[in-house]
């Protein structure tokens, strides 16, 4: 079989547009391996420290044990200290306990006006508190407002038990989702963060369950950007100060122990843009608050994030033999979204690999290939390609004269 490999040349960007020239050019085989197309929605890999690589911009120096900055709109690490060492969550863990609160909504396990009840074990739950009484009703929604807001680990063990029955059955699918997440360095043992040997994660995977709560769930982002919730007449502020600082900052949560330090995931958009900050083992209050900021700055100034391609748009027009039309569109099944140091983004190249020959039958969304996206002889990412518009069988004759044809190939 033989292969052959279409390459984007160079390219320059207007600003959010795309135009190119196509040349074709023999190349490598495409694998049959290739990934999903979730795994274009998926930072890069952890011995990959960011697209900060690429560019001689000095990183930013925070005091804290492990730091990450991630441009959620291309999914990809813009830079990274110690990004898979494991630390201690400490209430981080919330935002997983979020994510499948927030499924639970979405499938109607669970609904915003509804009650839960309140058990002794939430009620007795030591660390920050949202105050609710034992024995009582507390409506879903006041509870996510305690959990969120307040940090609130009654609340939280009291929502736990909602959705599944038992913190502990909570606690496995927690788990069960990280797993799904490709939080492939997590391990939860509670629902709230409370110090456990056990209870670990890493900056780079509270980075990707940030960028898919964002994602999956912007209809629930007003939780976490909320600034104080009273409830028992007891008002409590958001611990992310970050909210008060910087206007364009939008959640997402904070995190405290003595053996954690002081930690925050925050997000912020600007220009349609988002970018995720991770600070884990800070020295105080402000100090997470001072970095934090200071990695969102630093990210949105020195990196730009520019549109490709949109999933309307064919990646390439494609040689189809024995098909009723002789070229078949190729594209990504979402928006392309890459990020590149500022003033990069015209060296930006783009290789289309599918496998020839490309026979029909051809099926809408069926896998072609890949499209790789690298600037100098860095692989910035690396998505599946899928045929764009079913090219059916062609009938006997044209079958027949394409098989003649690919003789001579």
């Amino acid at each position: 079989m033989r292969f052959s490999l279409l390459t984007l040349s160079r390219f320059r960007l207007a600003p959010w547009a795309l135009s190119c020239a196509l040349l074709l050019a023999p190349g490598a085989a495409w694998s049959a391996d290739a990934p999903q197309p979730a795994s274009a929605e998926t930072p890069a890999p952890s011995e990959n420290i960011g697209v900060s690589t690429l560019s001689n911009i000095p990183l930013p120096t925070l005091g804290a044990k492990a730091w990450l900055t991630l441009d959620a709109t291309s999914g990809q690490i813009i830079a990274a200290q110690n990004p898979t060492a494991a630390v201690e969550p400490a209430s981080l863990t919330k935002l997983m306990s979020a994510y499948v609160i927030f499924e639970a909504l979405e499938t109607g396990r669970l609904k915003l006006d509804q009650t839960v009840h309140v058990s002794e074990k939430a009620w007795r739950t030591e660390g920050s508190r949202m105050f609710i009484n034992p024995n009582t009703d507390v409506l879903v929604d006041d509870l996510l407002q305690g959990m969120l807001v307040q940090s609130g680990n009654d609340a939280t063990v009291a929502l736990a038990e909602g959705v599944a029955g038992s913190e502990s059955a909570f606690v496995a699918l927690m788990n069960q989702q990280a797993k799904a997440l490709g939080m492939t360095h997590t391990h939860f043992v509670n629902s709230t963060g409370l110090p456990d040997p056990d209870h670990v994660t890493t900056v780079e995977d509270l980075a990707v369950l940030a960028r898919a709560l964002v994602q999956r769930f912007p209809q629930y982002r007003h939780y976490d950007s909320q600034k104080e919730f009273t409830y028992n007449n007891i008002k409590q502020s958001n611990r992310n100060r970050l909210l008060w600082a910087d206007s364009t900052v939008d959640g997402l949560k904070t995190g405290h122990t003595q053996s954690a330090g002081y930690c925050l995931v925050a997000t912020a958009l600007r220009d349609e843009r988002r970018v995720v900050s991770v600070v884990v083992g800070a020295a105080s209050d402000a100090a997470r608050t001072e970095a934090s900021l200071k990695l969102l700055n630093w990210s949105f100034k020195n990196f730009d994030t520019v549109k490709l391609l949109d999933k309307t748009k064919p990646a390439v027009a494609a040689r189809v033999w024995e098909g009723e039309s002789e070229t078949a569109d190729l594209g990504v099944n979402t928006p392309l979204w890459i990020t590149v140091p500022r003033g990069q983004a015209d060296q930006i190249k783009t290789e289309a690999r599918y496998t020839q020959p490309l026979m029909a039958p051809l099926t809408e969304g069926q896998a072609a290939g890949d499209l790789v996206i690298s600037l100098g002889d860095k692989t910035l990412k690396k998505v599946p390609l899928q045929v764009m518009h079913s090219v059916p069988q062609a009938g006997f004759f044209g079958r027949l004269v394409d098989k003649v044809r690919l003789m001579f190939q």
